[in-house]
């Protein structure tokens, strides 16, 4: 997922330990205290940034946690090859894996409400950003032409796969099956049309 930090200061040259110190501090108050409790001025305390230093590389606390709680999902992590097979599951298993982390657990319901609280045109920009739905539009625009099934919308796709994760993470019930990322895997490369290749059926180390 590509950073919205500001990234620029003026001045005194930044401290690249600066980032680093303020996104675990944010993961780790995520999961001790939840979201509610991790304010910019607890992340400050904690991580030992002072919290003007934090507004001007994130320009809200919600920028900050973002970036703290999905820190896997930029190139190369996700990064289109053009093996569909293979970039699809490297995609689903990378995505799964964000969201299965103390801190996303965390993080997750209350950043859904600050998407709703923002309007419609904030929430849509801010839930593009988080939710990665470009980078796998990116994977499917890279196969080879016809290796996925025309008829198939893949925001229909990505949709599946979001609500099987958000699910994983919202409710209890749900989560604890621990039903492995591999499964998801096959759910998306059958709602792609690729049921019918062995790659479906096989394991593969990525």
């Amino acid at each position: 997922m590509a950073s919205r930090r500001s990234g620029s200061s003026h001045g005194r040259p930044r401290d690249a330990s600066f980032d680093a110190r303020a996104l675990d501090a944010t993961r780790e108050l995520l999961a001790a205290v939840g979201f509610s409790a991790t304010t910019v001025q607890a992340i400050a305390a904690r991580s030992g940034v002072h919290a003007s230093a934090l507004y001007r590389r994130w320009p809200s606390r919600v920028e900050l946690i973002e970036d703290a709680v999905f820190p896997g999902l930029d190139p190369p992590s996700v990064q289109p090859t053009g093996d569909l097979h293979r970039d699809v599951r490297r995609f689903v298993r990378v995505y799964a894996a964000a969201h299965d982390t103390p801190a996303a657990r965390a993080a997750i319901p209350g950043l859904l409400a600050e998407y709703q609280a923002t309007g419609r045109s904030g929430a849509e920009e801010q839930w593009m950003h988080v939710s990665a739905r470009p980078q796998f539009r990116d994977i499917l625009r890279a196969a080879p032409a016809g290796a996925v099934d025309a008829s198939v919308d893949p925001d229909d796709v990505f949709d599946l796969l979001l609500g099987a994760i958000l699910g994983r993470v919202l409710i209890p019930a749900i989560r604890d099956r621990r039903r492995p990322a591999e499964r998801l895997v096959e759910l998306v490369l059958r709602a792609l049309g690729l049921e019918g290749s062995s790659a479906c059926r096989t394991v593969h180390r990525v």
